[in-house]
């Protein structure tokens, strides 16, 4: 990696955004506040608002309402190419009819830098994305991972102030996610330079992000480190946006003494513990991922830790690190995770067994 190649880190605020495509609203008073040089993500499934938000940052779209700023300056009604925020899509969208090199250039020569100064920065970014010697080469002479590379360093030739990058890796082979994802991580934090993510992909936005948005329905669910998001989901929403999760709905019989009974239908009488965050509301989720559940043995029952719950296994998924089984608990379905070792034996599907739900685990969510 060059290390003369740095950029300078700007914040980004999105205050009260508001946007419609016709009758539809798209976004709904969204509020961002992007620290310098951070990784942000835009979390969401599709229609969630995620990329009509990226592309109202960038200037190609005009919010009906709400302001973007860059560094504190409202560039609300500035044009895209006023505001130097470079984008990178899905589909590359380099120049076939170019080589690599000319394709990097394209940039810096649209703005009429001097040809000496466009052939060091070219060499100097084919060095930063592991192409040296390749600039001669056409585009589709080039892997996906290899072309993405391109694409970035194409956006990033011309010094934008903020790059966006929308579905960057979901035309790309799988096996060569995770690689370009540290690869992108690792220049951006070379570079310093703000960085936003669109994604549906949750591993995507946990495994490169700093902090990310959840949107849902065009509104910010959430904000937060990718361990908070997880550990700590303020929402239902938030918890199937990172992760596997479960969930039990009951109504409330009682809050007494620290404890929290819930009528469960199909399941019967969950004893919670009661927190100060606990929803004062009659019906409420019980929320758990699929590794806070223990497939019970003989001397587990007697655990307090656990809910001891029995059910009936309806499928059987090897994923390597762990073997994640459904279970029929009444009228619920359980997702659980078991560490996989080497030669352990696993349950069969319709299998009767006792599950234990980890109580400290558990989040509480109004239903």
């Amino acid at each position: 990696m060059p290390n003369d190649i740095f950029m300078k880190k700007v914040r980004v605020e999105c205050r009260h955004i508001h946007f419609s495509h016709g009758p539809a609203k798209t976004l709904t008073d969204v509020s961002l506040d992007i620290a310098p040089g951070e990784f942000f993500a835009l979390l969401g499934p599709s229609g969630s608002g995620k990329s009509t938000l990226m592309r109202v940052i960038a200037g190609l779209e005009a919010p009906d309402l709400g302001r973007v700023l860059l560094d504190g300056r409202d560039v609300s009604e500035e044009p895209a190419w006023a505001r130097q925020v470079a984008m990178v899509f899905q589909n590359h969208a380099l120049w076939p009819h170019m080589s690599v090199a000319e394709n990097i250039a394209f940039g810096l020569i649209e703005r009429r830098v001097e040809a000496p100064i466009v052939r060091i920065a070219v060499s100097r970014w084919l060095s930063a994305i592991g192409l040296q010697g390749q600039g001669d080469r056409e585009p589709n002479q080039l892997s996906g991972g290899q072309q993405q590379r391109v694409a970035w360093a194409r956006a990033l030739a011309a010094e934008p102030r903020l790059l966006l990058l929308d579905e960057p890796f979901s035309n790309v082979d799988k096996t060569l996610r995770l690689g370009l994802r540290q690869q992108l991580r690792t220049l951006q934090q070379h570079l310093g330079i703000t960085t936003v993510l669109v994604t549906h992909d949750q591993d995507e936005a946990l495994g490169s992000a700093d902090r990310i948005a959840v949107l849902d329905n065009g509104a910010v669910q959430q904000v937060g480190s990718p361990t908070s998001l997880y550990d700590y989901p303020a929402n239902t929403t938030v918890a199937r946006a990172v992760g596997q999760w479960n969930l039990l709905i009951g109504s409330v019989r009682s809050r007494q003494g620290g404890v929290l009974l819930l009528d469960v239908e199909g399941v019967g009488e969950l004893r919670v513990p009661l927190r100060s965050d606990t929803p004062a509301t009659s019906r409420l989720s019980i929320g758990f991922r699929p590794h806070a559940v223990k497939v019970g043995h003989q001397d587990d029952v007697h655990d307090a830790r656990y809910t001891w719950l029995a059910g009936t296994v309806e499928n059987v998924e090897f994923l390597g690190r762990a073997i994640r089984y459904r279970v029929r608990i009444g009228d619920h379905a359980v997702l659980v995770d078991e560490p996989h070792h080497r030669g352990a034996s696993r349950q069969a599907v319709g299998t009767d067994i006792t599950l234990g739900i980890e109580l400290a685990r558990c989040r509480q969510f109004a239903a």
